[in-house]
C-alpha cells in the first residue's frame, strides 16, 4: 500500500473508483455522491491545492481522500469555532474491491500526519447519516461525534460531524 499525493494523471483512476462506489452508496440509501459530485473538476482542484491523497495497491488507485483546511460554514451549527485551524477530511472513498484492507484508516491517519506537520491539533470530518461504515470507523480512530447538520451544497441530506483533538 502506497499513500501519496495525487497527480492529474490519477484523475481517470479516481473517477473509476467513484463509479464503483456511487452505486453501492446509493443502494444503501446514502445519496451524498451522485453522477455530478464528485467530478473530475473537484478532484483537479484538490490536486492543484496539493490536498488530494490516493492509496495505490498494485498500481490501482484503491482509495482517495482530500485532506484540507476547508470547513463548511454549517460546522458552526455543532458548536465548532470555524475560525480555528483544523484539518478536515473530505471525499474519503475506498474501491469496494479493496475494502477491508485498512485503506480508509490509513487515509485518516494521513490526515493526522498532515495536521502534525502543520502544528494543527484539531481534525474534523463529516459523513452522511446513512454512511454506517464511516460512523463505525471514526470513533475507532478517536473521533467524537459533535452533532448533526445540513449542508447547503447537499440539500435534503443530513450529516454527522466528528472531531478529534491531538495531544
Amino acid at each position: 500500500m502506497v499513500i501519496r499525493l495525487a497527480t492529474l494523471n490519477d484523475i481517470s483512476g479516481i473517477m473509476d473508483l467513484v463509479k464503483c462506489v456511487v452505486p453501492l452508496m446509493q443502494a444503501s440509501g446514502n445519496f451524498q455522491w451522485d453522477e455530478d459530485y464528485p467530478n473530475p473538476e473537484v478532484f483537479s482542484n484538490d490536486i492543484s491545492l496539493n490536498q488530494l491523497w490516493v492509496v495505490e495497491i498494485d498500481g490501482i488507485i484503491s482509495g482517495v481522500s482530500a485532506i484540507t483546511k476547508d470547513q463548511d460554514p454549517e460546522y458552526a451549527d455543532v458548536g465548532w469555532d470555524i475560525t480555528e485551524s483544523a484539518i478536515v477530511t473530505h471525499r474519503l472513498a475506498v474501491n469496494p474491491a479493496f475494502q477491508g484492507r485498512g485503506i480508509a484508516k490509513a487515509l485518516m491517519q494521513q490526515a493526522e500526519h498532515v495536521a502534525k506537520e502543520q502544528n494543527i491539533i484539531k481534525l474534523r470530518v463529516d459523513t452522511n447519516t446513512k454512511n454506517v461504515a464511516t460512523q463505525a470507523l471514526f470513533p475507532k480512530l478517536g473521533y467524537l461525534l459533535s452533532g448533526e447538520i445540513s449542508l447547503a451544497k447537499r440539500p435534503g441530506l443530513r450529516f454527522y460531524c466528528y472531531e478529534k483533538i491531538l495531544s
